[in-house]
């Protein structure tokens, strides 16, 4: 189990927490970007968009793997079952990484270090997230243990042990 707090009966804090961290990275980008020149503009707009469309196409893709079990909310619903395919298969939480991954391309996009340093933050707190989230998932199904134990938190690359940054919400390592 975890210490950190519900927000709610569902998590419905931790969804507004989010979004308004999504929503303050959007605005730094659009407004206090310095914006690039030269050669380094090009490729900022080149690296920056393929990684908002890498993140949108990750997002969208985690969101079909879920079909009608998808919610917002971090805490499951009743009736839903656990979704280990997909992009499920690669991290246990897909749309975060890809919410992070395009937040951080738009900051390069923009030339913003402030929407760069809010993706920072928007990334610590979906850890914190996946983290709380988790410990409902434990709870409600049987078979999360040992899903966790395959498939990395957020990093795919990291190998399929829990490692420091896959660890489960207890902390122990497979």
């Amino acid at each position: 189990m975890t210490r950190l707090p519900a927000l709610g009966p569902r998590g419905v804090g931790w969804v507004l927490v989010q979004s308004i961290l999504i929503v303050l990275v959007a605005v730094a980008g659009w407004r206090l970007g310095a914006g690039w020149s030269g050669p380094l503009r090009l490729i900022g707009v080149l690296v920056g968009t393929a990684l908002i469309f890498a993140g949108l196409a990750l997002v969208a893709r985690a969101r079909i793997d879920m079909g009608t079990v998808w919610t917002p909310l971090p805490k499951p619903r009743d009736n839903a079952r656990l979704v280990e395919t997909g992009a499920f298969a690669i991290v246990r939480h897909p749309i975060y990484v890809g919410l992070i991954v395009a937040a951080f391309g738009w900051g390069v996009t923009r030339a913003s270090a402030v929407a760069i340093a809010l993706t920072v933050l928007l990334a610590g707190f979906s850890y914190l997230k996946a983290v709380r989230e988790e410990s409902w998932l434990e709870t409600r199904y049987p078979g999360y243990a040992a899903y966790m134990a395959r498939t990395p938190r957020f990093i795919p690359w990291r190998g399929r042990s829990r490692g420091s940054i896959g660890r489960s919400s207890r902390g122990k390592a497979p």
